[in-house]
């Protein structure tokens, strides 16, 4: 039996990459640690819609939702549909006040002078005043949105602006932020989320139109754009910086609907940047998908996004339909007063959002990683096909300096996600190399009992994921900075971890056992087992198979990923749902579902001397939750304890499925005995 050895130096020196890993990974738990406050945000004109709705005092209501936990509500830049519905202006296009001259129903003397002395166009719009203030901010508005040619003072007293623009769109065009509403909402006690766009070939007094008008307002949180740019792009984002800087705000990043990075918005994430990183995430349930869920399940939605994807920005949409008794104002308390219990129950505080340090891991700790990682690399070739220690020192040597140079100098972006990218592959590898050596030193006599199959698939999955954890703490100190929490950068080759090691595996099995025969003569190479399975006659029942196997695969890598076209059955949703409920980090189910139990059914295969090609494909199989394991720490917005806690709790719910699985294979066996033995009996 051919022998395979593992080079001390190699594996010391992935030892000491995981005492550099971990020493990084505290820190990272520590930055992760120091931001847990949430903000709970609502729009006010959402506040306002539900005070009309219900006939409520608006001062009463703001009390209320404030009590209930709201810190801060969004004021959007108002639009003349807006000013038009509150009484604030009265917008009229020229065709509506000439239809009303003909038909003798403009009785006001002004009116009727300026249309018979032909100051009134059918083709424009005229805007009527009441506020003063607000009155001045929409003709600056609208001056800046158009151009002051445009926009025209008809008359001073009366308040009255001609513009020329299309009335249907018009009305709809965001104008400015509002300053009326700010005060307000910081009169109230809440901290004001500012929701400017930006301006078509933006001006620098455009830029500074914005902040003259939160200056005024002593409570403002953040900046969240709406709109496809950040205000200032392309040419004045440094001036929006300073800005920024000066009010000492938190850019808001919104989350994107798939759950991947952010909403597109041109010069915010350098802007973030440019921020030294004060920057929040943010999330806010879709506008189609709310109303498909229970307030319960809503609730449930918050509190998992918030541990989980280091959201820190919860912009709460209401709810439009009334839970039975209760009055909609009544059902928007409650589900807000859930959400923030929820948080706090869960140990997070409410108030002004956290944000991050700007945390960086020191460079020659990443170097150490590096080195253990080509070193991981290096001792798995010498488990495919041994060669000389000279040519593995001297492989080590050049590779480490190829990826451990660029570190220490400061840069490499690019070879610290090919270390983690490499690392998330190489180790579940090893791990389950490991565990076919050790099969291949037992000495298998008789019948092993159910006990001791089941005593040593706990031993050799505890070990399995110890060495597999390995490579998830190098993935989760290799990326583990400000960038990656607030997933302005994310882990690339997500689905190359779950196909690569399955491949890898092949390639070692293969080198310790011949596939398609049981007993140890005719000991082929690798290459040798390719060429006979290629070769071997195809039968219906085998294409079915393949068949299988392919729609399987197609699953296994569809489901990976934010992008994937395959659909998740109702009842693993709710699976999911009860799983976050009952436990701290819900378990992934192609480990505790799939790949723990093949493992502990792998080990019945080897003792119960099953078919090879039968063990070979539960070992591929069992493969799957170690690259599931540690692809977990690719997902850096997590916190790196909750992915720690999510494999142990993978493995204790993995170990239990084992177990039934293997009592399950046993009772299969035993009642087809039974079921064999009946028609002689009755002969």
């Amino acid at each position: 039996m051919k022998q395979f050895t593992y080079n001390r130096i190699l594996v010391a020196l992935i030892a000491i990459g995981l005492v550099a890993a971990l020493s990084i990974v505290w820190q990272r738990h520590k930055v992760e640690e120091n931001n847990t406050t949430v903000e709970m945000v609502m729009e006010y004109e959402d506040v306002l819609e539900l005070a009309q709705l219900e006939g409520a005092p608006i001062d009463a209501l703001m009390q209320r939702i404030k009590d209930a936990g709201i810190t801060s509500l969004a004021v959007y830049e108002t639009t003349l549909e807006k000013l038009n519905k509150s009484g604030k202006v009265t917008t009229l296009s020229g065709a509506q006040l000439l239809q009303q001259y003909q038909t003798g129903m403009l009785s006001d003397i002004a009116w009727r002078n300026l249309v018979e002395t032909g100051r009134i166009k059918a083709e424009d719009v005229y805007v009527i005043g009441r506020d003063p203030q607000v009155f001045a901010e929409v003709k600056e508005d609208l001056s800046k949105r158009l151009s002051r040619e445009r926009v025209t003072l008809l008359d001073s007293q009366k308040q009255i602006l001609a513009v020329k623009a299309n009335y249907e769109k018009v009305i709809k065009w965001n104008l400015g932020l509002p300053t009326d509403e700010m005060r307000y909402v910081a009169s109230q006690g809440f901290w004001v989320v500012a929701r400017p766009s930006n301006y078509s070939k933006v001006q620098e007094s455009d830029v500074l139109g914005v902040f003259d008008r939160l200056s005024g307002i002593d409570k403002v949180s953040s900046i969240m754009f709406a709109g496809d740019e950040a205000l200032g792009y392309p040419d004045l984002l440094s001036l929006t910086l300073k800005k920024v800087k000066e009010k000492q705000l938190t850019l808001d990043l919104i989350e994107h609907p798939l759950q991947l990075q952010f909403f597109k918005q041109e010069g915010l994430v350098p802007m973030a940047v440019a921020n030294d990183y004060k920057a929040a995430r943010v999330y806010v349930i879709p506008k189609d998908e709310q109303p498909k869920l229970k307030q319960a399940e809503a609730v449930q939605r918050w509190i998992v996004t918030d541990q989980e994807r280091n959201i820190r920005v919860n912009l709460l949409r209401k709810y439009d339909k009334a839970e039975p008794g209760k009055t909609l104002i009544e059902t928007n308390l409650e589900y807000v007063a859930d959400v923030r219990d929820g948080l706090i129950n869960n140990g997070f505080t409410i108030g002004r959002a956290g944000t991050y340090q700007p945390y960086f891991p020191n460079k020659f700790l990443l170097a150490i990683i590096a080195l253990g990682a080509v070193a991981a690399g290096v001792l798995f070739l010498t488990l495919v096909r041994p060669f000389a220690l000279k040519y593995q020192y001297g492989l080590l040597l050049l590779l480490g300096l190829i990826f451990a140079f660029p570190l220490v100098k400061g840069s490499g972006d690019v070879v610290r996600q090919a270390v983690a990218l490499f690392s998330a592959i190489i180790f579940p590898v090893l791990a389950m190399t490991w565990q076919i050596d050790r099969w291949r030193g037992m000495t298998i006599q008789g019948r092993k009992p159910l006990i001791g199959i089941i005593r040593d698939g706990i031993g050799g999955l505890i070990i399995i994921v110890i060495l597999s954890m390995i490579g998830g703490m190098y993935v989760a100190a290799v990326l583990g900075d400000v960038r990656f929490f607030l997933e302005m950068e994310i882990f690339r080759g997500v689905k190359l971890t779950f196909v690569a090691p399955l491949l890898l595996v092949t390639v070692v099995y293969l080198t310790r056992y011949n596939l398609l025969v049981t007993e140890q003569e005719n000991r082929k190479d690798v290459w040798q087992q390719v060429v006979k399975l290629l070769n071997y006659p195809v039968q219906i029942k085998t294409l079915v198979i393949f068949a299988l196997v392919a729609l399987a695969g197609w699953v296994f890598v569809g489901r990976s990923g934010h992008t994937a076209g395959v659909p998740v059955p109702d009842i693993e949703l709710k699976m999911r749902a009860f799983l976050e409920r009952v436990m701290f980090a819900r378990p992934r189910e192609k480990e505790f579902m799939i790949g723990h139990p093949a493992f502990f059914l792998a080990v019945m295969a080897l003792y119960r001397q099953w078919p090879r090609v039968v063990h070979y494909t539960l070992v591929v199989v069992a493969t799957i939750a170690q690259g599931s394991l540690v692809e977990t720490f690719a997902h850096i917005r997590t916190p790196v304890f909750m992915s720690f806690v999510r494999g142990i709790d993978g493995m204790v719910a993995g170990i239990g499925m084992g177990i039934l699985a293997v009592i399950g294979v046993q009772l299969l066996c035993y009642l087809s005995v039974v079921l064999g033995r009946r028609p002689t009996e009755n002969e």
